[in-house]
């Protein structure tokens, strides 16, 4: 007699790693709401009601703004083959994981690679990409916003000005970003934008919000070869979305993620773009004065330091792997170093939902259990500073 398998029972977590990041409990109830068909006269209208929201917290006009059914990695797949044919030159500023992929699936798309690189936890400047350009002009300029891998965030502005006048167009990775300090595609003038659900926007992960500007439109329609994936086509994947006359079938969208986003977004929304970055960035900074106070040192500069994504030292002898086994135990995930940090550091978010007060105290506490301090203090001095401020 075959024995069924248990139901499923998985474990609750605190999630202050690298993403996914806690999820509010009406985006939750969201998943379950019935599911209808997707191209259901009621889905079509959240999905309009959906893009109006993603416009407004990317800060654009857009038209073509909308969620690619998959996580962060397939919107940056999308952006960059449909913005890139065989033969083309792309600049990728490389200084952490996801520079490095972005370099990769260009490769992969038929692109001439160039790269220009920063040690990791450090940012480019406008005058590096723009002699960059100069010596060697490019189709498409890539470049991470907030390099997860390092905690790292990447002024944007500047060097969008340098890429325009270059005459490229300007990629952006805000998969990170997105939901948690200031995005302006149309104020920025960033041409395309890929973002993730499980990071800020405190969604499950599962669809990756994008948005292409009227340059980069422009350029998709001016394309010699076809896309070279079908599935993440714009162009096809226009006449689904955007629908004039008549949404066109394209694929089976993932319809209860979509509600799920679609609470997500209003979430963030009702808080207020403004006052979501600011709590973003004042517990970073009780977080920060916490670590501090325990010896841990961050891997960036302040001046261009994340504020969701703290990525610190562990002090020299400390087992980095058996650290988070420690915490995971206490039911608290955080993050381990990629690349040639692995070992050396964690990665702790404040993302979204998950970045509050009690969230801070909790971890800073367990950490100063696990490496003989206290950090506590310097988090609640903080606190009590603000307030009577």
């Amino acid at each position: 007699m075959t024995t069924l398998p248990s139901p499923l029972s998985p474990p609750e977590r605190l999630l202050l790693g690298p993403g996914p990041s806690p999820v509010p409990p009406t985006v939750l109830s969201a998943l379950a709401r019935p599911t209808i068909g997707h191209l259901d006269p009621a889905y079509l209208e959240i999905m309009d009601g959906l893009k109006a929201m993603l416009r407004a917290v990317m800060r654009t006009e857009s038209p073509m703004t909308f969620a690619v059914s998959g996580t962060g990695m397939a919107g940056m797949e999308c952006c960059i083959v449909n913005l890139v044919e065989p033969g083309d030159a792309v600049l990728a500023c490389v200084n952490g994981v996801f520079g490095e992929r972005m370099a990769e699936i260009a490769r992969r798309a038929g692109a001439e690679v160039r790269r220009i690189e920063r040690p990791w936890g450090e940012v480019f400047t406008a005058e590096e990409v723009a002699a960059a350009l100069k010596e060697a002009p490019a189709k498409v300029v890539g470049l991470v916003m907030a390099e997860t891998s390092t905690g790292a965030a990447q002024p944007i502005e500047d060097i969008a000005q340098a890429v325009h006048e270059a005459g490229a167009l300007l990629l952006v990775d805000a998969v990170t970003a997105l939901g948690g300090m200031d995005v302006q595609v149309d104020g920025w003038g960033i041409d395309a934008l890929y973002a993730g659900t499980q990071k800020c926007l405190s969604c499950p992960p599962g669809l990756a919000p994008v948005t292409f500007g009227p340059r980069a439109m422009e350029a998709i329609r001016r394309r010699c070869h076809p896309v070279q994936s079908w599935y993440l086509d714009v162009s096809l994947l226009e006449g689904y979305w955007q629908g004039e006359g008549g949404r066109a079938y394209h694929h089976t969208a993932p319809v209860n993620m979509t509600y799920a986003l679609y609470e997500a977004l209003r979430l963030v929304l009702e808080e207020g773009l403004e006052a979501r970055f600011a709590r973003h960035l004042r517990h970073h900074r009780a977080l920060a004065r916490g670590l501090e106070a325990l010896g841990l040192s961050f891997v960036p500069e302040a001046d261009v330091r994340l504020p969701m994504l703290n990525a610190v030292f562990v002090p020299g002898g400390t087992d980095e792997a058996a650290l988070r086994r420690s915490l995971l135990d206490e039911g608290i995930e955080v993050g381990g170093g990629l690349g040639p940090f692995a070992g050396r550091i964690l990665r702790i978010g404040l993302m979204g939902h998950g970045a509050r007060k009690e969230n801070v105290l909790r971890l800073v506490e367990a950490l100063g259990r696990h490496l003989g301090g206290d950090g506590t203090g310097a988090v609640l001095e903080y606190y009590e500073g603000e307030e009577d401020a």
